[in-house]
């Protein structure tokens, strides 16, 4: 093992090829996940679809319920009539 200053240059080296060695199994996970995609779409799936569904996956049901709550209340705060309308209306 190379000692520089205190370095020791051979650990560096082990844990930057490491390093390298998963960035890319994440690049070729990534190229993989890419063609399921592709293979979705080709049978006619929504691939929007299928992404909400992972994302909904990974969240935990209470997550889920309150990001559902809040859609729901922000959808029909977008609808209500605002003071101003109400107020023109009478």
């Amino acid at each position: 093992m190379t000692d520089t200053v205190g370095i020791a240059g051979d650990r560096i080296r082990s844990i930057i090829e490491r390093i390298e060695k998963v960035e890319e199994e994440i690049k070729d996970l990534m190229e993989a996940k890419k063609e399921i995609f592709l293979e979705a779409k080709s049978e006619g799936l929504d691939v929007k679809i299928l992404k909400e569904i992972l994302k909904l996956r990974k969240q935990d049901q209470d997550e889920r319920d309150e990001h559902e709550t809040l859609l729901e209340v922000y959808l029909r705060a977008m609808d209500a009539p605002t003071p101003a309308a109400v107020a023109q209306a009478a």
